[in-house]
């Protein structure tokens, strides 16, 4: 027994079989680049993401493997709007990144309303106010897992996971139930939105596909991820560092204390609903990771290809007291400062490339031991040793560093991107391929251990840290 996953992300849409010995085979990846048509401004062709996880699913699935169910993972937070009767968007889906309604949230802040500009609600507003001002149509919004399987169903299912929409800000606080307060405030019909299901259960046929497999399996990425690197149990985290960095933790069955965002700038996620029954996590972010190493690359042009970030840091022993602090794009957890940039400190005469370099790598893992010592503080938990995936866990100097900085013993999954297996190990729960979420955890097999060596200077860093915050002083006040 195997398991087709559409892993629907930011940049590309890859379909995978997974094996029941956890193995990933016959993958096939369409690139699918957003568009910024302005400055903060991120949008995608839906029908053309959809056309994509078609064409990439038939070619997986081509491979000729006797596959037995489907699984879904996807980019959270970004939202899609179609017509119900001809299931063609309404206009383009707006990304996660996408800052366009940053002064809406801000007004809504003041009528007692959080909702940041990351997550699905007022992009749904958005959408609707150009397509449908009236509210007169029938029209469907869904997150990005909800628009794939009305496209795979043939338009059979409009459905959506509390992985999913619990990201979308339009959960009431028992995640039960979608809030009907908030949606009369946006404007957003009921009949509109999707059905909540569970994380893992068939929900339904993949019509669009030859043999019309079971659907049965949905997952935000962070949330596959997770799963995908076997930390199912309570107190083992991942930190996926892509472009950015997501720390993510499973708490177990015990809701967080707090509703929104702990005390140190964590907020609370369900991992997956399984059964009707919630594991919640939490989970921390890093605004900016894999970007670093591009700027170094494309604006610097100090590195040639990224990979080649690890040759040159090699090429000193340290960083000569070069300190970077990634804060390209602002401070995530725990700060949450928007205002804070990306800020260089400690430069000498001596200070060369390879010192450059080094710093950039060490930053990031000092952001990691940031979001760990977060964690750790509103879970209240130790975490035992850390499990990384994403394209940056190929760059030893870095993952050494990390190891360095959170005096952790690092994890390297055995895969880069986590997320396929994740949801091909939820799809397969489900229809028995494993029959607990121990064997999940026990199914865990590293690619390498990385064990920590002399510590990296946590006091020093905290002062860059501090150096680096309400740089724009505007921004600074933003509390999301």
């Amino acid at each position: 027994m195997s398991v087709l996953v559409v892993d629907v992300g930011t940049s590309s849409v890859r379909s995978a079989i997974v094996r029941p010995d956890a193995t990933v085979v016959h993958e096939h990846k369409r690139s699918l680049l957003p568009d910024s048509p302005a400055p903060g401004l991120v949008e995608f062709d839906a029908r053309a993401m959809a056309n994509a996880a078609l064409d990439s699913a038939r070619a997986a699935l081509g491979a000729g493997e006797s596959v037995d169910a489907v699984g879904i993972a996807n980019q959270r937070g970004s939202a899609v709007v179609w017509d119900r009767a001809t299931g063609e968007p309404v206009g383009p889906g707006i990304g996660w990144q996408d800052l366009r309604t940053v002064g809406r949230c801000l007004e809504l802040q003041g009528s007692g309303y959080r909702l940041a500009p990351n997550v699905a609600a007022t992009k749904y507003e958005t959408i609707l106010d150009a397509a449908d001002p009236a509210r007169s149509g029938d029209l469907c919004c869904g997150t990005v897992d909800s628009w794939i399987t009305w496209v795979l169903s043939d338009g059979a299912l409009h459905i959506t996971d509390a992985s999913n929409a619990g990201i979308s800000g339009l959960l009431s606080n028992d995640h039960q139930s979608w809030n009907q307060e908030l949606l009369e405030v946006l404007r957003i019909p009921l009949r509109s939105l999707p059905r909540l299901v569970d994380t893992i259960g068939i929900e339904g046929e993949a019509r669009a596909l030859a043999g019309a497999l079971p659907l049965a399996a949905r997952a935000g990425d962070q949330q596959a991820s997770l799963v995908g690197q076997g930390c199912v149990l309570p107190g083992l985290a991942k930190i996926t560092f892509g472009t950015g960095g997501m720390l993510d933790v499973c708490l177990g069955p015990d809701r967080p204390a707090f509703n929104t965002r702990g005390n140190a700038g964590t907020f609370p996620i369900i991992a997956w609903r399984n059964a009707g029954r919630d594991t919640w996590g939490i989970e921390a972010i890093m605004l900016s990771a894999g970007t670093n190493i591009e700027w170094l690359r494309d604006d610097l042009g100090v590195l040639a290809t990224a990979a080649e970030s690890h040759e040159v840091a090699q090429q000193c022993a340290d960083t000569g007291g070069v300190v970077y602090v990634p804060a390209l794009l602002g401070l995530g957890t725990p700060q949450w400062d928007y205002g804070a940039r990306g800020t260089l400190l400690g430069l000498t005469r001596g200070s060369g490339r390879p010192e450059l370099v080094r710093a950039v790598l060490e930053g990031i893992a000092q952001r990691g031991a940031d979001l760990v010592e977060s964690a750790e503080s509103d879970g209240d938990l130790v975490i035992p040793t850390l499990r990384v995936d994403g394209g940056m866990t190929a760059n030893p100097t870095f993952v050494q560093a990390l190891a360095d900085a959170t005096q952790k013993t690092v994890e390297i999954s055995p895969v880069e991107e986590a997320t396929t297996v994740g949801a091909g190990f939820l799809a397969g729960l489900a229809i028995g391929i494993w029959s607990s979420e121990d064997d999940l955890a026990s199914a865990w097999a590293p690619r390498a251990r990385i064990e920590p060596g002399a510590p990296l200077d946590r006091d020093r860093w905290r002062e860059a840290i501090r150096r680096a915050e309400a740089w724009v002083t505007d921004l600074s006040g933003i509390d999301f």
